[in-house]
């Protein structure tokens, strides 16, 4: 089966997340959600003037944004310009030398590892590179969360991850190890494992390098369907205004460090900064008027 390819309608979310919750919980259904739109309430995530720089270099400078739950918020911008460093700041991977972060009102800048292992099982990243276990299958790499989360029997692990694997179209490399893999398929079976840790907030960081457009638009698709079923908020990391076009809400566009731009899609397209007019026109591979 080709990867996110299939004739039949596609099988709804909310059922896997009721029963990975209630699974985890001991086999008794958690009562839903309260729907929420797209900021109706406090942001989910706030970043308040943030700085980080390496080596005497600043790489983000009073950078400031906020991402709603059940948003999508699309960072772009040139190589270089603190992008990806913005998703390991949230992670806490990093630290940031002034401002704060906070997720759900909750500082995160001053947390021990102990707290920010609380983060992390609330907030998850799809890296570039999969960052995928090099010896363990397809199928072992999305039980892993499964399995250090505990509580669960091996034939309710096998269940989920099951249909985690058929949500993202590998049923036919689940015995497969990652290095046989393509990069596209790399990305999807880590969006799999992302989603067996059960998180609120899933970070992706350029899932579209290395893919061809086919592949990205498939990869796009599913994070769509994750947000609208699902309810996940996301950040999504890219330098392809045409994937953002598919996903954003809000946009952050980075510049020399500098948050030049941040709001909706729509204010983004039509900027007249000449250095978002000049992003887009060589993302479109249209040289620019004189």
């Amino acid at each position: 089966m080709a990867m996110f390819e299939s004739h039949a309608a596609p099988e709804p979310l909310q059922p896997l997340q009721a029963e990975l919750e209630a699974l985890a919980g001991g086999g008794v259904e958690p009562e839903p959600a309260p729907a929420q739109a797209p900021g109706s309430a406090e942001p989910l995530i706030v970043f308040d003037n943030v700085s980080v720089g390496f080596d005497g270099h600043s790489v983000l400078e009073n950078v400031s944004f906020s991402v709603g739950r059940g948003e999508t918020l699309c960072i772009l911008g040139r190589s270089g310009v603190g992008k990806s460093v913005s998703l390991r700041l949230l992670m806490g991977f990093l630290k940031p030398d002034s401002g704060s972060i906070r997720v759900e009102g909750q500082q995160i800048t001053g947390l021990d590892e102990e707290g920010l292992r609380a983060i992390r099982k609330r907030v998850t990243m799809v890296f570039q590179n999969g960052a995928l276990f090099d010896s363990l299958s397809v199928r072992e790499n999305v039980a892993f969360p499964l399995r250090e989360r505990g509580g669960l029997a091996d034939d309710q692990v096998d269940r989920i991850v099951d249909r985690l694997i058929g949500l993202v179209g590998a049923e036919d490399v689940v015995d497969a190890l990652p290095a046989s893999l393509s990069t596209g398929r790399k990305r999807a079976v880590a969006m799999a494992r992302a989603l067996a840790a059960q998180p609120e907030i899933v970070l992706y960081d350029e899932p579209t390098t290395m893919v061809d457009p086919i592949i990205a638009r498939r990869l796009g698709g599913l994070i769509q369907r994750l947000k609208h079923q699902l309810g996940f908020t996301s950040i999504v990391v890219t330098h392809d205004t045409r994937f953002a076009q598919m996903l954003a809400d809000t946009v952050l566009f980075l510049h020399q460090g500098r948050a030049q731009f941040f709001g909706p899609l729509n204010g983004f397209l039509a900027s007249a900064d000449p250095e978002i007019q000049l992003f887009l026109a060589l993302d479109a591979c249209v040289k620019p008027q004189e």
